[in-house]
């Protein structure tokens, strides 16, 4: 765990810590609140508030049970959990039986059209990965953080201490996260169709973090 102070909303300072091992429930429910309003959940989650709960916290659950996985959480200044991230290796996928048990879940607590559109998504997208690239799973802040920096300074620090020789992999659902991500280095890949989605595929190449790009933690 590490401390920080990130730029405020108004030119101030924010204290900000970062715990590299974080339960895998706790980063669940930041991500349900980052993730309310965004387009891909929407449709995965057919607009459902539970259902995207659920979702997450399953999603995470087998996520942890991948070996070399990692989740950062951020918290401010009160202790309060404000962002989080999840980081896969490549080529690394939860073993049979710990995918059976997601797609049980998922089936028991989400539903059929869930499990499928998950599905969906990911067989679309997964093979867009180049070799060797990590993947950056999900990363988001609260709502009630949003224009404070938390996503910036999370970003950061997950970039600065990646072991990813293969540079990053991601997926956004969100145009207007397409030039915050360019920003950090990536560059646009391909932009897949998902049913009613339009996604960006998006790739940062191995290397340190620029001077003229947003500082690390």
């Amino acid at each position: 765990m590490a401390d920080t102070t990130g730029e405020g909303r108004s030119g101030g300072t924010e204290e900000w810590r970062v715990d590299d091992t974080p339960a895998p429930d706790v980063c669940a429910d930041v991500l349900a609140a980052a993730f309310a309003r965004e387009s891909a959940t929407q449709w995965i989650c057919h607009g459902s508030d539970v259902v995207r709960k659920r979702w997450f916290t399953v999603l995470l659950d087998t996520q942890a049970t991948v070996a070399g996985s990692r989740r950062l959480l951020l918290t401010d200044g009160r202790g309060r959990a404000t962002g989080a991230a999840v980081l896969t290796p490549p080529g690394a996928d939860p073993s049979a039986g710990a995918q059976a048990r997601w797609a049980a879940r998922t089936l028991t607590l989400c539903g059929g059209r869930a499990l499928t559109r998950t599905l969906r998504y990911l067989h679309r997208t997964e093979s867009l990965a180049p070799p060797g690239a990590w993947t950056l799973e999900f990363i988001g802040v609260r709502p009630e953080a949003a224009g404070r920096g938390a996503g910036r300074l999370l970003l950061g620090r997950l970039l600065a201490t990646a072991p990813a020789p293969g540079g990053v992999f991601l997926t956004t659902a969100d145009h207007a996260n397409v030039a915050f991500y360019e920003g950090f280095g990536f560059t646009v890949l391909d932009r897949p169709r998902v049913g009613p989605l339009e996604t960006t595929a998006m790739w940062r190449p191995p290397g340190p973090v620029r001077p003229e790009e947003p500082r690390p933690l």
